[in-house]
């Protein structure tokens, strides 16, 4: 080959072939929602310590770390500890409590120490922090392998605890079962990438170790043994990465609402510093750290960008000095520190590049201007940019395959060296490299380092003639590159490094180095041999399609680009794969039951029949009968059906034949029986004969069963169709267990209800609260095995970007059910191993697949510590068991008894624990809460039948403690938002000259007596009299009935003819207004409802 090219030897993906025991480590953390706290521990600033010590670190200046006594009641001296955590749960709650603290007058280092319930003298200061931060930088800083590593933290710590001083690179993969499995939901793999952020080579010695991005995750992983340690700390995606030049420190950002920046021991993997609140307005989209790991500098996200460096070893989380940038400079995407001098700093965007200096309170900056006409020559855009090994040039790649080279420039006014400012540089010259873009620049060995569209690597000396490239690394646009922090092997006759391009042809040593490209795969490049080892191939586009095989530790993964991976989750291996192309995305999968196809729905609405071994086609030519996306796929328990339905909200119907012998698919039969999207479809048994059912749900609220004994070719009949909600948009349905005699179906709706039908009858027999995590239900999977002799089962469930567990049977208790954030910018799928160990999330577009390990014994412990039976409910009354709530409840009860037996008799009364049935609604008014006419048809249907099938008799009684719970599970979750009435004035309202949104007086009276659950003129004019205060007394009469003479030229006078959102809320219904949260209760005050 010609000088500079690689010949390149692909190696096997696993470098060893020995069977390793998997061990997957995660830190402990905090369980937390934006809704409810699950459970607690350490969070992420607190620092918890081990038994005392003689004596506190010091750095001396100039000297080395020494050990000096400390007066008696001395603090203790560790710094770190392996609990202290951060987790996605913990950091808005951390953070509010934190600034409470401080905003009562209070030490934020005696928060620390309380909230884990210890003293404050057990934890560090600040200053200490500071201090003992300062001394593993130091430490890490003069260490260049691991055995110097471990020689110097044994010999300055040998009396230490602290997890940071003695971990080593191997510790961070060391198993620790008490805290990889201790909530209900562990994250035990990931699956995929973040293709846009770089990925980092941590080692590359005896182990192959480099860090990536999956969703909110930060992924350690360990190629050789096969082990991963995910780095859980941010509550959105993270956006970006960098790891210090030791590869000790890594840096996590992210774009949420709490714009997290989390620092972490690569050796140990916990996190040992977060900043809250870092760039309020858009985030961080770009982090770098100093070379000596002490500074980090960020770039954030809003309208107006802000530079910003840190000194995160001091704890602090405000900023030394701030820079804001002019819109003009366009959006700044890339930092980088000056190497040699960490006061200068470089970012650019695709159009300008800015040079800063700062100091302790400063940070000024240049924008040099440089366009096409400058040179005359084209520019292009930026991409990265990098400083010369002297401070006074710099270098920048641009998208036309050219190099900007910028040098200092020297006023005249100035004449000594110390009075010049290196960051006041303009463009010197405009070197044209090569004619592809450029899209990655870096420094290594003295050398430039540029990476392109090509997939081509090339060094350049400090002149800038090229000395060695790599060409035939057979991929496409370069998006990162990460050298061995390792210095290569000098160069020897039994080296065999590629020949330079000088002509002396002399051996280029240089070190390993990994590749990641735009199309999501990651390569291992030896040098020594020029060895090319493929380390990750993962998707680039959204991930929706997932399917676990019914008997193996299999799951089939599809992506948007056309490729289907099946994984051993077991062994953590991708075993088959086929690329079906870039045009056939995959939406989703299905095996059938007993394993042997797996059928493939796609978003051009074809569907393929696989074989499950070979992923090979069952068919001559694929399916295709639909116009949109293939949006479910489903077999029959027989494997004799497999039903589709897509975008057109139509279910097609595939039947399996016997032709001579062997088995074939055909089509059988379309229906288009929804007119809105189709939200499941599922198939069933008929229990007397065994054959299959098949059920849709819509979100048109419709609940469709299909005939498939008497449906024949091209005719698919319908045997039902049945509208199961009035207002709730049903989300998903699922076979509940059979736990009792009844057989019923579970369907979750998008006002966080649960609601429990008869599949015969499709009647609600319950309603139940479900988990109220931030968003309802979107899917459901119910795990494979329950046990009905207990009556126990679990669920899981994902949320728009939570996954959970619920405890089965639903009961609406709170605790029975958790929930954590898994894709923080939407969760699309979900489902469950054959056994239940493990749960699978796929993220959509954020193209990655998490497997959670579940742990149903902590779920358990949870809802035993929630209390039994009443107890949960009565926390869910405001005020609880004590509460006035409470109290006016049993007032109500009594009452209802009265009510009952006659309100104007002198007999002596009876009195009760039970209530007639009849009297439920208006206990239910009277809390607050207003029940349409079918709500109370389902709510006493409820009662009713709860013991029908057991006894054969109705129930006509209800007791306060079963009226509590049926109060709980079917009232509002939230309460009456402005949300609903903005909306329902959106439909029935006009905009009138003020730009708001009314309804006729006369028109809504209209309404009100001729759609949904009409009224009638006498009952409306009665409950307007009785709602603006014009019967006696603000109400309706017991013993008598309101006086309808004159009321109709009453109500005009109360009621204006144009009604506003403000007139019907306040004046009217007499609720208050919250405009700041669309789930803000507009509820009434239930004291002051009238019964």
């Amino acid at each position: 080959m010609s000088a500079g090219n690689a010949d390149l030897q692909e190696v096997s993906l696993n470098a060893d072939d020995q069977d390793v025991p998997l061990q997957v480590y995660e830190e402990e953390a905090v369980n937390y929602n934006e809704d409810q706290t699950i459970s607690s521990t350490a969070g992420p600033s607190q620092r918890p310590l081990p038994e005392a010590t003689n004596g506190d670190f010091k750095e001396e200046e100039n000297g080395p770390i020494t050990k000096e006594e400390s007066p008696a009641n001395a603090s203790h001296e560790e710094m770190f500890h392996d609990h202290a955590a951060t987790d996605e749960e913990t950091s808005q709650q951390g953070k509010d409590e934190f600034e409470a603290a401080q905003e009562l007058g209070g030490s934020s280092d005696n928060y620390l120490a309380q909230e884990l319930g210890g003293s404050s003298d057990n934890y560090l200061t600040e200053s200490q922090w500071s201090g003992e931060i300062n001394n593993c930088i130091s430490l890490s800083d003069d260490v260049n392998d691991k055995d110097d590593a471990e020689e110097v933290v044994l010999e300055v710590s040998a009396a230490e605890d602290s997890l940071v001083y003695t971990a080593t690179p191997r510790t961070v993969f060391e198993d620790d079962s008490s805290t990889s499995t201790a909530k209900p939901l562990n994250l035990a793999w990931s699956f995929g990438m973040n293709s846009n952020i770089p990925v980092f080579n941590l080692h590359d010695e005896a182990h192959q170790v480099v860090v990536y991005v999956c969703a909110h995750t930060a992924v350690i992983h360990d190629f050789t043994l096969n082990r991963q340690r995910h780095l859980q700390g941010h509550c959105s995606c993270i956006s970006c990465l960098c790891v210090s030049e030791d590869r000790r420190w890594i840096a996590t950002g992210d774009q949420g609402s709490e714009s997290l920046i989390i620092v972490w021991d690569s050796f140990s993997g916990i996190p040992v510093h977060t900043i809250f609140q870092s760039h309020p307005n858009g985030g961080v989209i770009a982090i770098t750290m100093s070379h000596n790991a002490k500074y980090l500098a960020t770039i954030g996200g809003g309208a107006v960008q802000k530079v910003c460096i840190w000194d995160w070893t001091t704890g602090s989380e405000t900023p030394i000095c701030t820079a804001e940038l002019n819109a003009q400079f366009g959006l700044q995407n890339y930092i980088l520190f000056n190497p040699e001098d960490e006061t200068q700093l470089i970012t650019n965007s695709e159009t300008q590049v800015i040079f800063y200096s700062w100091d302790n309170s400063t940070l000024e900056y240049v924008a040099p201007p440089l366009n096409d006409k400058t040179f005359n020559k084209a520019v292009g855009a930026f991409s990265q940019s990098v400083f010369d090994f002297s401070s006074i040039r710099s270098l920048t790649a641009t998208s036309a395959g050219k190099l900007v080279v910028w040098e200092t420039t020297n006023p005249p006014l100035i004449r000594t060296k110390s009075s010049i400012k290196q960051h006041n540089k303009k463009a010197l010259k405009l070197m044209h490299l090569q004619k592809d873009a450029i899209t990655v620049l870096t420094t290594h060995d003295r050398y430039y380092v540029t990476g392109d569209t090509r997939g081509h690597v090339k060094f350049y000396d400090q002149q800038l003639q090229l000395a060695n490239w790599y060409s035939h690394l057979n991929v496409t646009t370069i998006h990162s590159i990460s050298f061995s922090k390792c210095p290569p092997i000098a160069a020897s006759e039994k080296t065999m490094y590629p020949e330079d391009c000088s002509i002396k042809g002399d051996q280029f040593a240089i070190s390993n180095f990994i590749v990641s490209t735009s199309e999501g795969m990651v390569l291992h490049v030896f040098t020594d041999g020029t060895k090319l080892e493929k380390v990750l191939q993962e998707p680039t586009e959204a991930v929706h399609a997932l399917a676990c095989h019914p008997s193996k530790t299999q799951i089939a993964v599809g992506s948007y680009n056309g490729i289907l991976k099946v994984w051993d989750y077991k062994d953590r291996k991708s075993f088959i794969s086929r690329i079906f192309g870039k045009e056939k995305s995959l939406h989703c999968l299905a095996y059938d039951p007993k394993g042997f196809l797996l059928a493939a729905g796609f978003t051009d609405g074809s569907v393929h029949i696989l074989d499950a071994v070979t992923l090979e086609d069952e068919t001559t030519e694929p399916f295709k009968y639909a116009k949109g996306s293939i949006t479910h796929v489903t077999f029959s328990h027989n494997s004799h059906y497999l039903a589709t339905a897509d975008q057109e909200f139509t279910v097609t119907l595939f039947q399996q034949q016997d032709v001579g012998g062997n088995a074939s698919w055909e089509y059988f039969a379309r229906y288009r029986s929804h007119y809105k999207p189709i939200r499941n479809l599922i198939f069933g048994i008929h229990l007397d004969s065994n054959e299959p059912r098949l059920l849709s749900l819509g979100t048109d609220r419709m609940l469709v069963e299909y005939d498939l004994t008497s449906s024949n070719k091209d005719h698919l009949i319908i045997q039902s169709s049945d509208r199961i909600d009035q207002s709730a948009v049903p989300q998903c349905l699922v076979w509940y267990p059979p736990f009792t005699k009844e057989s019923f179906i579970l369907v979750a709706n998008d006002e966080y209800k649960m609601k429990l039908y008869n599949t015969t009858t499709k009647m609600c027999r319950k309603t139940l609260l479900g988990p109220t995590f931030g968003s309802p239900i979107r899917k459901m999977e119910v795990f494979p095995s329950y046990n009905l002799d207990s009556g126990k089962g679990y669920l899981a469930y994902i949320t728009d970007d939570k996954v959970g567990l619920q405890m089965l049977p639903v009961d609406g208790n709170p605790h029975k059910t958790m929930a954590l954030i898994c894709h923080p910018d939407g969760v699309e799928n979900i489902v469950c191993s054959n056994n239940g160990q493990y749960v699978f999330s796929a993220g959509g577009k954020d193209c990655t697949v998490f497997m959670w390990k579940t742990n149903l014994q902590s779920l358990e412990a949870v809802a035993s510590l929630g209390g039994e039976d009443l107890i949960p409910f009565y926390g869910m009354l405001s005020g609880g068991r004590d509460g006035a709530l409470f109290k006016e409840l049993e007032d109500y009860f009594y009452y209802a008894q009265l009510r009952n037996q006659g309100i104007d008799t002198m007999e002596t009364r009876q009195v009760s624990t039970h209530i007639p049935l009849k009297e439920v609604p208006f206990i239910m008014r009277a809390l607050g809460y207003y029940p349409t006419e079918q709500e109370v048809e389902n709510m006493l249907n409820e009662v009713k039948f709860s013991d029908y099938v057991n006894t054969g008799k109705q129930v006509m009684h209800i007791n306060l403690g079963d009226f509590i719970k049926l109060y709980i599970n079917h009232k509002p979750a939230f309460g009456l938002s402005l949300k609903e009435l903005q909306q329902a004035f959106q439909v029935l309202g006009f905009t009138n000259e003020n730009g708001e949104r009314d309804i006729n007086r006369g028109h809504l009276l209209q309404l009100l007596q001729t759609r949904g659950e009409h009224m009638t003129e006498e009952e409306l004019a009665d409950y307007l009299s009785t709602l603006i205060g014009l019967n006696p007394e603000g109400g309706s009469s017991e013993l008598g009935s309101s006086n309808s003479t004159c009321i109709a030229e009453l109500l005009e006078q109360k009621i204006p003819n144009a009604i506003t959102i403000d007139v019907l809320a306040a004046d009217i219904l007499g609720l208050p207004i919250h405009e700041s949260d669309d789930y803000e209760e507009l509820s009434q005050n239930p004291e002051s409802a009238s019964y």
